[in-house]
């Protein structure tokens, strides 16, 4: 698997995720990044009886669509670093065909979280595909997200 990052240095495995989102602990859910590619990122996560939102059954399903974000954010950090900026805050905007096929990721299962940008503009608004494999499982879904230039900015033109 690639171990270089976007700039081709190597280590990409080796960041903590922590460097890469804009989230702390506990609601950093993926343990490490795998690889990561020009337009993508593969990340993975290993399920734990102590993972955060962990039942006894193993992780709700629904949790994937927070992989799947998280990974997005992972690449973007990725991609912010490379271009010597700080990491931004992204918003979720929706997703399209979350079918999971299961209630839970069964506890012990290492899940690969795979996430590749199909739309590429300025706008801040992109949509990836994204996938959750796992054993015997795999989970495909389109997430769209928005990363605004300026946060600041825009929560003051957005207020809730």
């Amino acid at each position: 698997m690639e171990n270089t990052d976007l700039t081709g240095n190597p280590g990409i495995r080796d960041l903590p995720i922590r460097d890469l989102i804009p989230h702390d602990h506990p609601m950093i859910l993926l343990d490490r990044i795998e690889s990561c590619r020009e337009h993508g990122l593969t990340a993975s996560v290993v399920i734990r009886a102590d993972s955060l939102f962990a039942e006894p059954q193993g992780v709700p399903a629904w949790v994937g669509l927070e992989y799947m974000g998280q990974a997005i954010a992972a690449h973007a950090g990725v991609c912010a670093r490379r271009d010597g900026q700080p990491v931004r805050i992204g918003f979720l905007v929706s997703s399209r065909r979350y079918e999971p096929g299961c209630s839970h990721f069964p506890p012990g299962a290492t899940l690969t979280v795979a996430v590749d940008a199909v739309t590429h503009n300025n706008t801040g608004l992109q949509v990836f595909e994204c996938t959750i494999s796992g054993p015997g499982f795999t989970v495909t879904s389109n997430l769209n997200v928005y990363m605004p230039d300026n946060i600041e900015e825009y929560m003051q033109e957005h207020p809730q």
